[in-house]
């Protein structure tokens, strides 16, 4: 790493989102390899607010640039207040404070002199002594010079700390003044309390300030993010034991005992109930003299667990709106006939299905592909369309959204569109501003998570009914939790598992086998089917040689389908031969090659 100062001559570019600058640099020092014919050197990096006519330190490196030659890659810039006459006027004028031009800079600069800049920084008030000032810009002066001063002193600060000033402007936002005091007090508040600065981040400046391994606030951090860790591997909580020997692993920090203390400390912050946010712990008691088990929670997956449920339970309690709808209906009769009007037969459970979401206030349909579960939601959709009874169909996900319209002929969003939700704000509907429905329809619910059906079942009228309908047996969310089958195993909900392989899926060799899977049984790989070949090879290689051919001649030739508009290929992992990215290589250059099925 070298330094180097210099006064700004001009910006050539500057990006005032990331803070990235192009500039032309006076050098204090003569570089003959790297200066144009002005003498100028051209600086590149991320610089904090610097303005024409400063004087910069810069540290970095020299970079030879294959367009523009040599130039200086500054990894930090921090600005040096100029002590010239030149140098004061320059930087009085260049655009810190609005309204301030070479003119009136160099009006002011001539009141004061060298001591300009001493003066407005300890009192901006004497900008008043200044004659032929406008009243107007006196006071934008006075206003904004020491918040200026504040906020640039900051960023230098902290970008000699090595944070970018895109982060240190995220940082002097969420504390002003405060900046300072709550970072060296400690580093790792950042990681809580401001967005895009995570753990690993935090843990970079803490070390800037010497905090070493085993510093309780560092600790304390780490627990959190082994816990976000484990959220984004879909856990809302992790038992204690479990919790601390994984924060062992990630923080590099063997003395378990020190962790335990810490968590300790946390716990009791928290039950003392003074409205501190931390962790907070459940303990359920085992029996038979074993002791208690404790989960873990981060407080806005408890929230979001908690609230799930409170709602839960006083929709379940709460008096139906569609009770006098169907209050003496002859069921069998009623479900004989919406079966006839609408050409289908509906097996016992279909039947049970359709009447349990008209009549219960929370019931799930669930099942395997090919079991029905759209020709029993459709039903429901009819019955309730007959009755002019109000309902929404909502998905996790817009694709999901787009399939459940196809099939059902209604209109359906996003959860997050149904609720109103707008980035950074949240979500318009509430228990303040109800959902206008009768009934809640959420289709493909194995993919939601715990903390967006929090929200989903505060903004449901208690007096309205909810139907999930779902595979229970799919993948759960990407997100924390495993909303599905939590509310079946609570038995808060009516439950109808939909079995029957109907006679079309039944030719479908890709479902009988999610059904024998799904039943400890092994698939059928006879490939005698239209829909469902076997392929076993053992050397990854010879995987992915397989993998192309399959792509590129065989489906095309069996089947008339096109390679790259038709078929998709799905593969478990991004590295080994027969990864993402070598399948990926391989398939691109089959596919557009001379002797593809594309060129030909």
């Amino acid at each position: 790493m070298e330094t180097i100062t210099g006064v700004i001559e001009r910006i050539t570019f500057q990006n005032e989102e990331t803070g990235y600058t192009v500039a032309k640099v006076a050098p204090d020092e003569d570089f003959p390899d790297a200066q144009a014919r002005d003498g100028t050197i051209a600086v590149v990096g991320i610089m904090p607010q610097i303005g024409l006519g400063e004087n910069v330190e810069f540290t970095g490196s020299w970079y030879k640039d294959p367009r523009y030659g040599l130039q200086f890659r500054a990894e930090i810039a921090l600005p040096i207040p100029p002590t010239s006459i030149p140098g004061i006027i320059a930087y009085l004028s260049n655009g810190t404070i609005k309204g301030i031009g070479p003119r009136t800079a160099e009006r002011i600069v001539a009141h004061f002199g060298e001591n300009t800049l001493t003066i407005l920084d300890e009192d901006p008030q004497r900008i008043r002594d200044v004659p032929g000032l406008k009243l107007k810009l006196i006071e934008n002066i006075i206003e904004n010079w020491s918040e200026s001063t504040l906020e640039r002193s900051m960023l230098v600060w902290l970008a000699g700390k090595g944070v970018s000033t895109k982060m240190a402007k995220r940082i002097f936002k969420e504390y002003g003044g405060e900046t300072r005091q709550i970072v060296v007090n400690n580093p790792y508040q950042l990681y809580k309390d401001v967005e895009g600065i995570g753990f690993v981040r935090a843990d970079a400046i803490a070390r800037g300030f010497e905090i070493g391994v085993e510093d309780p606030r560092r600790l304390l951090a780490g627990l959190y993010f082994t816990l976000e860790q484990l959220a984004m591997e879909g856990h809302t909580y992790a038992t204690r034991q479990f919790l601390l020997d994984k924060a062992v692993g990630i923080l590099k920090f063997d003395h378990v005992l020190q962790l335990e203390i810490v968590l300790d400390q946390e716990l009791r912050r928290v039950a003392l109930g003074s409205g501190y946010e931390g962790l907070i712990v459940e303990s359920f008691d085992q029996g038979d003299d074993l002791p208690p088990i404790e989960h873990v929670y981060l407080p806005q997956y408890h929230k979001a667990e908690t609230r799930a449920a409170e709602y839960l339970k006083r929709m379940v309690s709460f008096p139906s709106v569609l009770a006098k709808t169907w209050k003496k209906v002859d069921w069998e009769a009623y479900l004989k006939r919406l079966a006839e009007k609408n050409n289908v037969a509906l097996t016992e459970q279909q039947q049970s299905a359709v009447r349990a979401a008209l009549t219960t206030k929370v019931s799930i349909l669930t099942g395997g592909p090919g079991t029905g579960k759209t020709t029993t939601l459709q039903m429901v959709i009819n019955a309730l369309i007959a009755e002019k009874r109000s309902f929404k169909l909502a998905s996790p996900t817009g694709r999901a959204a787009k399939r459940l319209s196809e099939a059902t002929g209604q209109p359906a969003s996003t959860i997050h569109r149904m609720l109103g939700y707008v980035q950074g704000e949240g979500a318009t509907h509430d228990e303040d501003n109800p959902l206008n429905a009768d009934m809640i329809i959420i289709d493909e619910t194995s993919m939601l998570d715990l903390q967006l059906f929090s929200q989903l079942v505060r903004a449901i009228r208690p007096d309205s009914h909810l139907l999930l309908v779902g595979d229970v047996d799919q993948l759960p969310s990407v997100g924390a939790g495993n909303v599905l089958r939590d509310i079946i195993d609570s038995e808060i909900a009516y439950v109808t598992r939909l079995k029957t392989i109907f006679r079309q899926s039944e030719d479908s060799l890709i479902i009988v086998n999610a059904h024998r899977v799904n039943q400890g049984e092994m698939p059928l790989l006879d490939n005698r089917s239209t829909d469902f070949f076997f392929f076993g090879e053992e050397d990854p290689q010879a995987a992915a040689e397989l993998v192309v051919d399959i792509v590129n001649s065989r489906l095309p030739r069996k089947f008339g389908v096109h390679p790259v508009d038709d078929v998709q290929v799905i593969a478990p992992m991004y590295r080994t031969p027969i990864g993402v990215d070598a399948l990926n290589t391989a398939l691109q250059q089959a596919l557009n090659g001379s002797d593809s099925v594309m060129s030909r």
